[in-house]
């Protein structure tokens, strides 16, 4: 029979290649790692690692049970935190993955309106950039992902995500971010791209970079991508030192006080489609549902 604490023991064995170091991840000793295995393999009839070298490898089979294995523990722990706030333990934990705008500027409401409302539920959160977080999601390494696309999203997300509880949140405009003397630099500014053709740029991240360099090709120039990173405020000191322009989600700027740049209005309009995400097993969950609700909420405000 095989038994859940098994899949998570083959779980941390096949992302860390090894028994000792499966064991250093589960909290255990390397002989119970052992043991454990061999009991999975027993309940399966069939080998499910190989050693090569010294890393341990999934065969073809043990590569299928891992697989089944992430929707299956996801699929226990929606059960046992379902099956705990309708026996009235009114404790939940929800594990929430975001990217850094959705952090600094929808988590923080939701979260505040979430303790007030059930201050029992206790929130973990981490950053990760979507496809990452995505990811995460499905590996059953948290329970709702903060993640977004590009206009009315490409036909790969959408398929992507068809399996997915989607939550739509807010759509996010991009603005333009120019240093002060820059020739836009002045009130209510809107500027078409094209107008930024000869202008050094700082870019954001893959996904982001992706779409600036789609948007500016659509008006017929490539842009010069001198600077690159997913921290916005280092964005937004980048530009202000005049080392270039950037294009940045309004919800990012919430979150930084811009001293020594111009926001403008950039035609034509790009918004990003901000959304949160979650397993339909786990959307049935109190907490996490709640969770939804109140970044929902916050989206609204």
């Amino acid at each position: 029979m095989i038994e859940a604490r098994h899949l998570r023991v083959l779980r941390a064995v096949a992302a860390t290649g090894s028994f000792s170091a499966a064991a250093r991840e589960l909290g255990c000793t390397q002989p119970a790692v052992s043991q454990q295995m061999k009991a999975l393999e027993n309940s399966a009839g069939t080998p499910l690692l190989v050693r090569t070298g010294r890393e341990m490898r999934l065969t073809q089979a043990g590569q299928a049970l891992s697989r089944h294995a992430n929707g299956i523990l996801a699929g226990l722990t929606a059960a046992e935190e379902e099956v705990a706030a309708i026996a009235g333990l009114r404790a939940g934990r929800v594990r929430l993955v975001s990217f850094p705008s959705g952090s600094s500027a929808l988590v923080p409401a939701a979260l505040a309106a979430l303790r007030r409302d059930h201050p029992g539920t206790r929130v973990s959160l981490e950053e990760a950039e979507p496809p990452r977080s995505v990811e995460l999601l499905r590996e059953g390494d948290c329970d709702i992902a903060l993640a977004f696309r590009y206009g009315d999203g490409p036909a790969e997300d959408a398929e992507e995500w068809a399996d997915l509880v989607v939550r739509p949140l807010l759509a996010d405009r991009l603005v333009g971010l120019v240093p002060e003397g820059h020739r836009l630099d002045r009130e209510n500014a809107t500027a078409g791209i094209g107008e930024l053709a000869d202008d050094p740029w700082i870019a954001g991240c893959p996904r982001c970079r992706s779409q600036l360099v789609e948007v500016c090709r659509s008006a017929g120039f490539a842009p010069r991508i001198d600077f690159a990173t997913d921290d916005y405020p280092a964005v937004h000191g980048l530009v202000a030192a005049g080392l270039g322009v950037a294009v940045l989600p309004e919800l990012a700027l919430e979150s930084i006080r811009p001293k020594g740049v111009r926001a403008v209005a950039v035609e034509p309009a790009v918004r990003r489609q901000i959304v949160a995400l979650t397993l339909p097993d786990l959307a049935q969950v109190p907490a996490v549902s709640a969770t939804l609700d109140r970044l929902a909420r916050a989206a609204v405000r």
